[in-house]
């Protein structure tokens, strides 16, 4: 910088002024700074600007599209169905294919896997840890627990470990746990039938144009609980070691209900190597014993050998065939009629009969009812009958039960037809149409007077199932007291009830395996308070079938259309 001096003319007084150079002693003038706020408000007004632009355009986008993205059927629709839903004859559902899924555990992303155990020891102590710990210090993924519920996910997903990894797939539920563990059956981690219903409806089950419709069973679930629940009292009352019971509607075939104990949760997977976890009604197989006198004389009354009221004369206290001899449980009178001999349950008295009847057209009567035939039924878990030899004997033994098996099926289902005029018919889970089978193996005179007589079993004072006698219901009849074939040790004792006997419309069948005597149990026979004498149908199983009824026939009144139409015109009437 250099100084400049001016003279001032008017006082003689000099003036100053500074003039700048750069350092590079050039004469320039100073430049100003630019002005960098002003240019940062520029670019935030332009960032802005861009923003409100773009969201414009998305909401300008999604306002004139017409896919609703919020649609929940349209997040539903990632879910198809695999397989179709199981409902009763009330559309309650009895199996149904869930979301759910399976936990698995990368080990690589476990940083303390020792801390990881604890947790899974606290929170999981189902869990076998000593296997878990020789796959979790390894490199690969392990599946750590299938088929996992909601509550299960959240507490594998509280854990907070970014190894664990859940696998969504489809499982089949069944929504009544053990209930109808021995009819509906279990699907495999593919969704393929590999029992009971599933399996045997597999192929039904999958049909895409279906898919929504559900399959309807005839089963009641209702009846299904109330008779599980009573013949598990039984099991405990009784100290059995197992029981069965099956009911059907004698005029088209259908099957309320149809329960076999001990039974199993199908949700749970597990294999199962007892035989006594079967299927009792349908694979079991049986010498039913004195319920095949029913047979024996529905064929020699309708053959018109005999009339139910025919005496027969000078029936001996036993007979003897080949080296056996035949003799009753209990001494009856000299002379009996043919429905006495029914009422009673005389074995010599059914030998009888059974020699009138002759061994041929007992034979064809067998062959026509398909008794020693495989079950006709839609499970694939059926018994096969042995096969029967009529060598000596044999007619004398199948006339009162013994030496001829089949399955309680089976024998329940030609009850039906013994009291249903004689139509046979052919046992179902699925409604059909009602269409009648017009082949008949007895006529319907004989099938009312069987019905008759099968009632008489029940209110006579000589009759073995007094204590089915419930009052309103006209149950009718017959008791049978046997041995499972092949096991001498096994005992079973039956019950196949009809009601009401006047019309019938429901057989109930009722079986417990090895019961004992109650000697705590104090009973109501015919009005007098009484302690079982005997360890026979007459007082366990009976007894349970008597109980059940009372309780399920309010139930089948309600459901029975035809009952209600015609109890509201008698009202009106």
């Amino acid at each position: 910088m250099k100084k400049k001096y001016k003279k001032n003319k008017n006082n003689n007084q000099t003036s100053f002024y500074f003039e700048d150079f750069l350092e590079t002693n050039k004469k320039t003038k100073i430049l100003k700074k630019p002005n960098n706020f002003q240019d940062r408000i520029y670019l935030l007004f332009f960032l802005f600007f861009s923003l409100i632009l773009i969201f414009s355009i998305k909401i300008t986008h999604i306002s004139l599209n017409n896919k609703d993205i919020f649609n929940l059927k349209d997040q539903n629709s990632k879910f198809t169905l695999l397989r179709r839903d199981i409902v009763d004859r009330n559309d309650v559902i009895i199996s149904r294919n869930i979301n759910t899924f399976h936990v698995g555990v990368d080990p690589k992303l476990i940083k303390d896997k020792q801390n990881f155990l604890i947790k899974l020891r606290l929170n999981f102590p189902e869990i076998q840890i000593e296997e878990i710990k020789k796959k979790i210090y390894g490199k690969k993924y392990f599946r750590l627990k299938t088929r996992i519920n909601q509550v299960q996910k959240e507490k594998f997903w509280a854990l907070g470990e970014k190894g664990i990894r859940f696998e969504p797939f489809q499982a089949r539920m069944y929504t009544h746990g053990d209930l109808f563990s021995h009819i509906i059956g279990q699907v495999d981690y593919d969704n393929y039938g590999v029992s009971g219903l599933e399996k045997y409806f597999d192929r039904e089950l999958k049909k895409k144009e279906l898919i929504h419709q559900p399959l309807k069973l005839t089963l009641d679930s209702n009846i299904q609980h109330i008779i599980k629940k009573e013949l598990n009292n039984a099991l405990e009352t009784f100290r059995a070691t197992g029981g069965a019971a099956l009911l059907m509607d004698v005029n088209n075939g259908e099957i309320l209900s149809l329960v076999s104990l001990p039974n199993y949760n199908i949700n749970r997977r597990i294999t199962i190597k007892d035989q006594n976890y079967i299927n009792k009604i349908t694979k079991g197989v049986y010498e039913l014993g004195s319920i095949f006198k029913t047979f024996t004389v529905a064929l020699a009354i309708d053959q018109k050998i005999v009339q139910p009221e025919t005496i027969i004369k000078n029936i001996p206290k036993k007979i003897k065939c080949s080296i056996h001899e035949i003799t009753d449980m209990k001494e009856h009178p000299a002379n009996l009629s043919v429905e006495e001999i029914l009422v009673r349950s005389s074995n010599v008295g059914s030998v009888i009969l059974a020699k009138k009847i002759g061994e041929e057209r007992y034979k064809n009567f067998i062959d026509k009812t398909k008794l020693t035939k495989n079950p006709i039924i839609e499970l694939e878990e059926v018994g096969v009958p042995h096969k029967l030899k009529w060598n000596r004997c044999k007619l004398e033994t199948i006339s009162f039960g013994h030496g001829i098996t089949t399955t309680p099926l089976q024998a329940t289902t030609l009850y039906a037809s013994m009291v249903n005029g004689g139509r046979l018919i052919t046992p179902s889970f699925i409604q059909k149409n009602n269409k009648k089978n017009s082949d008949k193996i007895i006529s319907s005179k004989t099938s009312k007077q069987i019905s008759g007589i099968l009632r008489q079993v029940v209110t006579s004072r000589e009759g073995t199932a007094s204590l089915a006698d419930k009052k309103g219901y006209h149950v009718g009849g017959k008791t049978g007291t046997a041995e499972s074939y092949g096991n001498s040790k096994k005992r079973i004792n039956t019950f196949i009830s009809i009601f009401p006997s006047n019309e019938p419309n429901y057989t109930l069948f009722l079986m417990l395996e090895n019961p004992k005597i109650n000697k705590d149990l104090i009973y109501d026979y015919r009005g007098v308070k009484t302690k079982a004498p005997y360890n026979t149908s007459g007082w366990n199983s009976v007894y349970v079938a008597g109980k059940i009824i009372e309780k399920i026939g309010p139930i089948l009144a309600i459901n029975n259309k035809d009952f209600t139409d015609q109890y509201v015109v008698e009202k009106i009437n």
